[in-house]
């Protein structure tokens, strides 16, 4: 109870909580098992983003824990470098890869068909791929790279590869980083693409987010949790190049005090739900530090996640990927697409 209390308040002052005391004071409260205690040996995890940053630490825990892990990544030198690596290194030599550009939808077609030829059941998938530019880039459709990257293609290769991911005995898992960020902004479909004249790269990336949550919510609602558990979590403030390059004040101010977490720090609750069985409770739960939090911090947040919203979204979803779920994928049929 004393714990809990203690949790609770770090929590609601925010800086200790998604700073690197946030864990420091957590693995002692709660006494968490090591990672290494995890078995994930005959578990296929897919992990998108896994050659740098947080997604790279996450892929060499992965492999250490045993996992036939398939990373998909864009840069195929550099993917095969990180493969050759954790297989070298970890002695696990079920490490393998699929070569794709997230922020072209086509590309996450194919390489979902790829998945679906190579692995019939998939145990974990991981939307870990996620950029903030501070400056507007766009997908090969249009669209804002950002939201198409941590938005869109994540809802498509969910739904495409449901047939995998419902086909087994044990529930998959589909994990969502997310990022703290999100609890700057609330949800908006309008605005989920921010207008050029009204640009700003950290709010554009924060909406994106925020939009990642609610699609967390709304897959476990309507897939059975007895097939495949939805979850979303924020990794805290991590010391990652992505976010030394595109936030280099925030980099500049709390490097400094020690006050970044590092990569390991950054995938813990993600690995940790990739392997622990309180993650298969509570679908559709927002987490962190491997507990679940309130994904609001502001009564305007609350406000703003009205069910019209978050339907809009969905829908959004669909007309953009084109992908309409279809419930009887659960029991092994095909997704349907328009």
């Amino acid at each position: 109870m004393v714990r809990d209390v203690l949790d609770t308040l770090i929590e609601r002052t925010v800086v200790p909580s998604f700073t690197s005391i946030g864990p420091a004071l957590r693995r002692r409260l709660h006494d968490w098992p090591a990672l290494e205690s995890f078995d994930l040996s005959g578990r296929t995890v897919v992990l998108t983003g896994g050659t740098s940053g947080i997604g790279r630490a996450a892929a060499r825990l992965y492999a250490t824990l045993g996992a036939t892990l398939v990373i998909v990544a864009r840069d195929p030198d550099r993917t095969a470098a990180t493969v050759g690596e954790l297989q070298r290194d970890t002695g696990n030599a079920a490490i393998s890869s699929v070569i794709a550009d997230l922020g072209d939808l086509d590309a996450v077609r194919r390489a979902s068909d790829e998945l679906l030829g190579r692995h019939p059941r998939i145990d974990v998938l991981v939307h870990n791929a996620g950029a903030l530019f501070t400056r507007r880039k766009r997908s090969t459709s249009g669209t804002d790279l950002s939201v198409e990257l941590m938005v869109a293609a994540p809802f498509l290769m969910t739904g495409r590869l449901l047939p995998a991911l419902a086909n087994g005995e044990r529930p998959a898992r589909v994990l969502t980083m997310s990022s703290g960020g999100m609890y700057t902004e609330p949800l908006s479909v309008e605005g989920l693409e921010m207008p050029d004249r009204d640009y700003q790269g950290a709010k554009q990336y924060a909406r994106a987010k925020r939009a990642q949550v609610t699609l967390n919510e709304l897959w476990a609602a309507r897939v059975p949790a007895t097939r495949t558990v939805f979850q979303a979590l924020h990794p805290g403030w991590v010391d990652t190049p992505g976010i030394n390059d595109a936030l280099p004040g925030f980099s500049k101010v709390l490097g400094p005090l020690g006050l970044l977490r590092s990569a390991r720090e950054g995938a813990d609750t993600l690995v940790w739900l990739s392997a622990a069985a309180a993650a298969l409770h509570d679908s559709g739960s927002f987490w962190h530090d491997r507990a679940i939090r309130s994904p609001h911090l502001t009564v305007a947040s609350r406000r703003a996640d009205t069910v019209p919203r978050r339907e809009a979204l969905w829908h959004w979803c669909e007309r953009h990927t084109g992908y309409t779920f279809d419930p009887t994928v659960i029991g092994g049929g095909a997704a349907q697409e328009r």
